[in-house]
């Protein structure tokens, strides 16, 4: 379909064969340019914003779920080290002292765990563990995760009820802890 209409001159014999030829040679004479369709800057423009913000919710989504998963390992290699503990607590009667602590667990550091800290409290133990400056995620960095008993002897993780007896709870953010420490 033609942008103007062509009068056909039925001297000349115009066909439809040599219809394109001649609207090439008119338009060319005109100066008309054919517009080739295609992405304009602004639409390149949007869809990059929109990869942009896709990717940032990904990306806060995975780091999330790796910040989960190393505070799930921490927690679980502290949760090993309160077997020992409450062996000694059942043959003795008492908590272990801090030479005593470190004799029971000879390894105190772990993937995300930089130290490891006994605490005898006025009616229980706790057990401090610290995530490490580097290798964790950001929001892990020098926090804290801290396991300890009540005054009934059970085992507890990051529970204000240890305060009560002399003890403190973590300082790891509640989104990331297992649900038994929040």
């Amino acid at each position: 379909m033609l942008p103007f209409p062509i009068i056909l001159d039925c001297r000349n014999r115009t066909t439809p064969d040599n219809l394109g030829a001649r609207y090439r040679k008119l338009v060319n004479q005109i100066g008309l340019k054919h517009v080739q369709g295609g992405l304009t800057l602004l639409k390149i423009m949007v869809v990059v914003a929109i990869i942009g913000i896709l990717a940032e919710v990904a990306l806060s989504a995975y780091q999330n779920y790796i910040a989960r998963a190393q505070v799930t390992k921490a927690f679980t290699f502290i949760t090993e080290i309160k077997i020992p503990i409450a062996k000694f607590y059942a043959d003795n009667g008492t908590w272990p002292t801090t030479q005593k602590f470190n004799s029971l667990i000879p390894t105190q550091t772990g993937n995300y765990i930089a130290t490891i800290i006994p605490k005898t409290l006025a009616s229980g133990f706790q057990i401090t563990a610290t995530f490490k400056d580097s290798e964790v995620s950001a929001v892990l960095v020098s926090s804290t995760m801290v396991l300890a008993t009540t005054s009934n002897l059970k085992w507890v993780c990051d529970d204000p009820s240890v305060r009560a007896i002399g003890g403190k709870i973590g300082t790891t953010p509640s989104k990331y802890r297992p649900e038994v420490c929040k």
